[in-house]
C-alpha cells in the first residue's frame, strides 16, 4: 500500500508540473501549430522521452549527487539556460519566414522534431529539480525494481500523454489557422518567452 501511495503521488506531482506552461509547451505548441500534427506528435515523444531520462536519474540518486556537488547544478543551469535562449533566439529571428505548408515531412524533419522535443526538456535544469524533490519526497527508502519500473513508465505515459493532447489540439485546423495568421507575433511571443526563460536560469547560475 504504501508503494502504491508512493507511485500515485509521484505520478501526479510530475503531471501537475507538466501541465505548468513552460519552455516545454511553448515548443511543441509551435511545432504543432506551424509544421503540423505528426511533427508535433514526435516533439511530445521527445519531451517524454526526457521525462523518462529524469525520471531514471532521480531514481539513481541524482537528488545526492546535486547536493554533493553544486556546481555542477549551477554548470547544467547556465548551459540550459543558455540553449533555452537560443532557442527562443532561433525562434524569433525566423518569425517572417514562410512556412513550406504543402512539402511532404521528411524523416530528417521529423528526425529533428523528437529532438528538439528531447533537447528542450533535457536543457531546463528547473525540471531536473522537480524531478529530484518529487521522488526525494515520495520514493521509498528501499523500493522494489518493480516500483522503479512502473514509476518510470507513468513519468513516460504523463509526459508524453499530455504534450500529446497539446499537440494534436493545437495542431487541428481552426488552431493551425489562427496560428498561420499570425505566425509573426505569435513566433516573437514564443521566442520572447524562450529567451526570458533561459536568460533568467543563465543569470541565477553566475549570479
Amino acid at each position: 500500500m504504501q508503494h502504491w501511495t508512493a507511485l500515485l503521488g509521484i505520478t501526479a506531482a510530475i503531471g501537475i508540473g507538466a501541465a505548468s506552461p513552460g519552455p516545454s509547451f511553448v515548443m511543441v505548441a509551435r511545432t504543432a501549430a506551424s509544421q503540423g500534427r505528426p511533427h508535433g506528435l514526435l516533439a511530445a515523444a521527445g519531451i517524454g522521452t526526457g521525462g523518462l531520462i529524469f525520471a531514471i536519474l532521480a531514481l539513481l540518486g541524482l537528488h545526492s549527487l546535486l547536493n554533493l556537488a553544486p556546481t555542477l547544478y549551477l554548470a547544467l543551469k547556465l548551459a540550459g539556460g543558455l540553449y533555452l535562449a537560443w532557442l527562443g533566439w532561433r525562434i524569433w529571428r525566423g518569425a517572417r519566414q514562410a512556412l513550406a505548408l504543402h512539402a511532404a515531412p521528411s524523416p530528417h524533419s521529423q528526425h529533428r522534431a523528437f529532438a528538439a522535443g528531447l533537447a528542450t526538456q533535457l536543457s531546463n535544469p528547473k525540471t531536473a529539480i522537480v524531478y529530484t524533490s518529487v521522488f526525494a519526497a515520495f520514493l521509498p527508502e528501499q523500493p522494489e525494481l518493480s516500483f522503479k519500473i512502473l514509476t518510470a513508465l507513468a513519468v513516460l505515459l504523463v509526459e508524453t500523454g499530455w504534450y500529446t493532447l497539446a499537440a494534436w489540439a493545437l495542431s487541428a485546423p481552426l488552431p493551425r489557422q489562427a496560428y498561420l495568421r499570425s505566425k509573426t507575433w505569435v513566433d516573437r511571443a514564443a521566442g520572447g518567452v524562450m529567451m526570458a526563460l533561459g536568460l533568467k536560469l543563465a543569470w541565477e547560475a553566475v549570479e
